[in-house]
């Protein structure tokens, strides 16, 4: 016989003798430890190891935090005394920087409009590529064709920076020559495609075009692999109602897939235009004269980070390191801007 149950016989003349009734509560609940808080209310067990990751997470994102925070002081202290000493208007100046003797002048003009030209072009070519891939990889091509398409696209990641340089200025330009004549022979009537001041950067291939190309690449597979992923984590109720609607293959991931994935998109374009705007060494080989401020895709530039990786080894005074510097901190903060920026696209698109 269980707690719950007894055997009752002859009680007050209305159950026959031997008769077994259910009690529906015969032993009472036993109250909560905590007055205040409601009976049979969950209570969050605390362990050793919840307590570890805890401080664990919240230490990383604290040294992170602070390491940014420390590369933001030190891009300022160093920056400041060279910008005090600078005659020149720092955000306009565009002419050539004097960073020794008594007078200083410089201006990071030129390359703020190189830095964002030749990453505006890169995105323009790699977004929609990669677009494409993700697309044809999660939603069309078998599996035995899916695999080998996404090894190849992510071995682009590890092809070091300065063997797409090489490849830049070796293979690519050489290759566009004359395609760049033929722009300007018969598209000179836009701004893209005029007579370049310097002639020699066209011939050899060394333009801002060339630049653009190749920071597509180097920057396609970081957008492919976040958009393939958020694009693979579609739910499936989502397609399905899709389909029971009567929608075709490209309407359901026109629909349903893109929508769920617009800001996962939005990410890894932005991921891979902060590899953009930094990018170095590819960029120093391809473009790295000073050239007008335009929008001719046919002349050279130089970034942030290719001036101040061709003046590196001058860097023989604080003031004159202060001055390549101040293009250091202009160029994160951009780097901020273009994420909070990305943010704010995302959030919009989630509410």
């Amino acid at each position: 016989m269980t707690p719950a149950t007894a055997s009752v016989a002859g009680v007050g003349g209305d159950l026959n003798e031997g008769e077994t009734v259910t009690v529906s509560s015969v032993l009472p609940t036993s109250p909560p430890e905590d007055p205040s808080e409601p009976q049979g209310a969950l209570t969050t067990v605390s362990r050793t190891g919840d307590k570890v990751m805890r401080i664990l997470t919240t230490g990383s994102g604290l040294l992170v935090s602070s390491a940014i925070g420390l590369i933001a002081v030190f891009l300022l202290i160093t920056a400041i005394p060279a910008l005090v000493k600078n005659t020149a208007n720092f955000f306009t100046y565009t002419g050539p920087w004097v960073v020794s003797g008594s007078e200083m002048k410089f201006g990071i003009a030129s390359q703020f409009y190189a830095t964002v030209l030749v990453s505006v072009i890169a995105l323009l070519i790699a977004m929609p590529v990669a677009l494409g891939i993700a697309i044809f990889v999660t939603e069309y091509a078998p599996k035995k064709v899916a695999k080998p398409i996404t090894y190849v696209v992510d071995l682009l990641a590890a092809v070091p920076s300065i063997v797409y340089g090489l490849w830049g200025i070796l293979v690519l330009g050489p290759a566009l020559v004359g395609i760049n004549r033929w722009l300007v022979d018969h598209l000179s009537f836009l701004p893209f495609f005029r007579e370049p001041q310097n002639v020699a950067n066209m011939s050899t291939g060394g333009t801002m075009l060339t630049a653009g190309i190749v920071l597509s690449v180097m920057i396609l597979p970081v957008i492919t692999a976040v958009t393939r992923e958020v694009f693979a984590k579609t739910p499936t109720s989502q397609r399905e109602a899709a389909l029971a609607l009567g929608a075709t293959k490209w309407e359901v991931v026109k629909t349903a897939v893109m929508p769920f994935g617009f800001s996962g998109y939005i990410s890894g374009s932005m991921l891979g235009l902060g590899r953009a705007l930094g990018e170095t060494m590819a960029l120093l080989l391809i473009i790295s004269t000073v050239g007008p401020i335009n929008f001719n895709l046919m002349e050279s530039g130089q970034t942030f980070a290719t001036v101040i990786a061709n003046n590196a080894s001058e860097f023989d005074s604080p003031a004159k390191t202060g001055a390549y510097i101040s293009a250091g901190l202009v160029l994160f903060v951009l780097t901020f801007i273009v994420n909070a920026a990305a943010r704010g696209v995302i959030a919009r698109k989630g509410a």
